[in-house]
């Protein structure tokens, strides 16, 4: 388990007590010991930003020792497939893949790919079908863009070759030894080795075991490749796609899966399509092809994407017109927040919208955001509390020590008060992928309005106003389908109504879609999300479905539904083996009905439901036809897992131990410290501490972790202005060991400063035997947590957590690394007024942080 679940999922986190009651083992690895350590049957503390060199170490451990499930691996997995003769590994080029451009700072992933294809990747990404190498026919076989019959063109089933996926995953993870993990982690050796057999002994036929993690896995430099680690574990001991095992994704409150799937990213349109990019993709063909797969399910992406733009544009979007494409709006490689906020700070951005967001506490280097809201000429912030983001201008560090003056700000503040979840109908979508639709308990107060509302009326002013524009810029707006019923005194839209659009129903009928296969290229269906299509089938909400588990068997079909097909588990058909036969009768979930001709089971399978397990695709199959009968994993182009990713990942095909961007210790393995490919930001709002080796680092010497509390929510706007939580965590603090406190000087319940090469700040302390210092690399190091909930407003304020962390960020989501970076801590209260920046530039002085360090 990667996350705090009791703390942060307590509502889920029951189901792991009950099932640890019943004999499960639950095992907690974190560098603190937190209310989940308590209830777990293991806890295992590390140091954090470690994680990939334990997951590194349980691949080794599984490899090493055979234990990994064989019949799996070979049939479900690329461990076959053999790589292109020019790929180099980091164990050859010292921390570095063979691709590396230094100038511009990225990777060329030519030498990652299938010997003899281009292979593009699944969900989101652009460019994902398989194609022939450059120079190359269709050699190989290559029918079907690449892939015949669904197969790479070379593999070794023996998974002996040196350049299969197999071995070269020995060779990778190799060195990562339990010593290894041990000297870099901080834990000790019999610890680890506990819970990779743990692991090992509890995977396999009779038996599977999962991982859960939340955002203290992706909250770093390499983020995405912390949960790629576990993934590999996953397919290695034959865990995926099977009932009590796969990877889940603690998605928080509110709907974070459904702010990804219908998505408030920049970078992807609803159901993961890709943005259309500012370079030229010419006609809407080209851009089809770049982002179709000829085999697996994106071989339809086609009808997901037109069925997307009849959602949006009605009878505006025709063949003729080429469904809009060329109308729509663009984006190049980085639109992200952080990116936006360097623009803002360089004054190139005019006004920002913010909707339940408080980056001046939720985003880290918060300083730097709130010195950006400073530079706009306007700012308009929807929320139930007036947020520091609001207040950033009279009520902020910046304002009292005299770095922002409210009379020179000129950016004009607009306060929309939001409604609550419990003052709006919708839907939640979070951990399973599962619709769960809620109904509205209360009307909002005075002003207070949903997003819905506003989004909608918002959207019906601005189509009035340009109706009779004839401004080509205006054409989208003016085509775009805005009708929705509307009810109540308010004119709140009709949340169902939103909720059919999303699902989709055919045109010429209005029937309503029952689920994706039923989407078409030609224009004569209409659907707002293609993973989502069929949460309205046959005229019913299914989200809304609540009947209790007694009712029904325990995968709980009728209790909401889950994307995609209310299919509550991703490819199931990984739930039996490769002849459709469940791998064990305990652990049965779908399996080949050789009578009935079907897969059966308690689940929707995640397969073709007639397609045999002996089914061989002709050479010229295209989409989920080319799929053989007995690879599960239909969304990807080849049917199988990647423990090797040969396309979509910016910084590598594998996971590989490096160091936070701050980080008291070199890395180990390699003289590259941190991930090559993360992005960095070096500018006077956001310098950055030294790491080990360089001069000054000894001024930041402890690692710091950011983290939630369970009484109060991520920037403190919905809870610290109720009293009940105000009084149960009243005060910002900060949690040492007894080792730590008496080497700084510390004082429990006493005041501690905190500080960085970007701000400082202060917290009370907390003596606690739960942050134990970690032995790492023959020293002894000090770790110290902080929970990052409180700001300058509402009934408990305190010092952010945030304003200490600096913007680097993962090259493939853009996420900061706030869970491991480096810290000085000592006692008594921060300087204030003049004397905060001040203290923060001696300390730069002294750490000799200058521009470029």
């Amino acid at each position: 388990m990667g996350s705090n679940m009791a703390e942060n999922h307590p509502v889920g986190f029951q189901w792991v007590v009950e099932a640890r009651e019943r004999g499960a083992n639950v095992i907690h690895v974190d560098p603190r010991f937190t209310r989940t350590s308590a209830m777990a049957t293991k806890w295992v503390g590390i140091r954090a930003g470690s994680d990939i060199a334990f997951l590194g170490g349980i691949v080794n451990y599984i490899l090493e020792h055979e234990l990994y499930f064989e019949e799996y691996v070979k049939h479900y997995t690329n461990a076959p497939v053999i790589i292109n003769e020019d790929f180099k590994d980091t164990e050859d080029l010292d921390g570095f893949f063979s691709g590396w451009d230094p100038e511009q700072g990225k990777y060329d992933v030519d030498s990652w790919q299938y010997e003899g294809l281009e292979v593009h990747s699944a969900a989101g990404q652009r460019e994902q079908g398989f194609q022939p190498t450059r120079g190359e026919q269709s050699g190989h076989g290559g029918h079907g863009g690449g892939l015949r019959h669904g197969e790479p063109p070379a593999e070794d089933e023996t998974l002996q070759h040196a350049r299969c996926v197999f071995q070269l995953l020995k060779k990778h993870y190799r060195r990562y030894t339990p010593e290894f993990v041990a000297e870099t982690c901080g834990c000790s050796v019999e610890d680890f080795v506990e819970v990779a057999r743990a692991l090992a002994e509890n995977s396999g036929r009779e038996r599977t075991s999962a991982f859960c993690y939340a955002v203290g896995w992706t909250q770093h430099s390499v983020g995405v490749q912390y949960i790629r680690a576990a993934a590999i574990i996953q397919q290695l001991l034959g865990n995926m796609g099977r009932p009590g095992g796969g990877i889940v994704a603690l998605r928080g409150h509110a709907s974070i899966q459904g702010s990804t799937d219908i998505p408030t990213l920049y970078n992807i349109l609803p159901g993961y399509l890709p943005m259309p990019h500012t370079e030229s993709y010419g006609d809407v063909e080209t851009y089809m092809q770049a982002n179709t797969s000829p085999t697996g399910w994106w071989g339809h992406f086609d009808a997901y994407w037109v069925s997307l733009m009849k959602a949006y544009f009605g009878e505006h979007a025709t063949a003729d017109n080429e469904w809009m494409f060329a109308r729509l709006p663009r984006i190049d490689d980085d639109n992200s927040v952080y990116w936006t906020t360097v623009q803002m700070l360089d004054g190139k951005v005019k006004g920002y919208l913010l909707a339940g967001e408080n980056p001046a506490v939720g985003n880290t280097n918060s300083k730097a955001h709130r010195l950006a809201l400073a530079k706009l000429d306007w700012l308009v912030v929807r929320d139930l509390v007036e947020t520091e983001s609001a207040a950033f201008w009279y009520d902020s560090p910046e304002v009292e020590s005299g770095e922002l003056k409210p009379e020179a700000i000129g950016t004009e503040v607009f306060f929309l008060p939001a409604a609550s979840h419990v003052e709006k109908d919708g839907s939640f979508t979070n951990t399973q992928r599962l619709l769960q639709w809620h109904w509205q308990a209360v009307e909002p107060k005075g002003d207070c309005r949903s997003d819905l509302w506003f989004y909608f009326h918002l959207g019906r002013i601005i189509k009035q106003k340009l109706a009779d524009s004839d401004h080509p810029r205006d054409t989208l707006v003016k085509a775009l389908r805005w009708e929705y019923p509307t009810h109540s005194a308010l004119q709140e839209p009709d949340a169902e109504a939103v909720l059919q659009e999303i699902s989709g129903w055919a045109i010429e009928t209005g029937k309503f879609h029952s689920g994706y296969p039923e989407l078409k290229a030609d224009g004569s269906t209409l659907c707002g999300c293609w993973i989502y299509c069929g949460v309205f089938k046959d005229g019913i909400n299914q989200a809304a479905r609540k009947k209790p588990h007694w009712e029904q068997n325990y995968v709980a079909p009728e209790w909401a539904w889950a994307w995609p097909a209310n299919r509550r588990l991703l490819y199931n058909r990984a739930s039996a083996d490769p002849d459709g036969k469940p791998w064990s009768e305990r652990k049965k979930y779908i399996w080949w009905d050789a009578e009935a001709g079907k897969w059966t089971g308690l689940d929707v399978p995640d397969f073709e439901e007639t397609k045999p397990p002996s089914y061989v695709p002709a050479d010229d199959a295209k989409a989920e036809e080319a799929i053989a009968g007995d690879h599960p994993f239909i969304m990807q182009a080849d049917g199988r897992s990647w423990l090797f990713v040969p396309q979509g990942l910016e910084d590598g095909p594998l996971p590989t131990h490096y160091e936070p961007h701050e980080s008291p210790f070199a890395n180990p393995l390699y003289s590259q410290r941190a991930n090559p490919a993360r992005q960095q930001y070096d500018r006077p709002e956001n310098r950055y501490n030294p790491s080990d080796g360089e001069p000054g680092a000894n001024v930041f010497p402890y690692v710091a972790t950011t983290y939630r509390l369970t009484e109060h929510h991520t920037a403190g706007g919905m809870t610290r202005t109720v009293p009940y939580l105000s009084e149960l965590q009243p005060a910002m603090f900060c949690e040492v060991s007894p080792e730590l406190a008496e080497e700084a000087g510390l004082v429990h319940g006493g005041w501690a400063t905190i500080y960085t090469a970007r701000s400082a700040i202060e917290a009370r302390v907390l003596v606690t035997d739960r942050i134990p210092p970690v032995e790492v690399q023959g020293r002894k190091t000090h770790q110290v947590g902080l929970p990052y909930h409180w700001g300058t407003r509402g009934l408990t304020t305190g010092g952010s957590a945030n304003d200490l962390s600096p913007i680097v960020l993962d090259p493939n989501v853009h996420i900061q690394e706030v869970k491991a970076f480096s810290v000085g801590i000592k006692p008594g209260r921060r300087p204030r007024g003049r004397r905060l920046p001040e203290f923060v530039e001696e300390m730069r002085k002294r750490a000799h942080v200058e521009p470029g360090t």
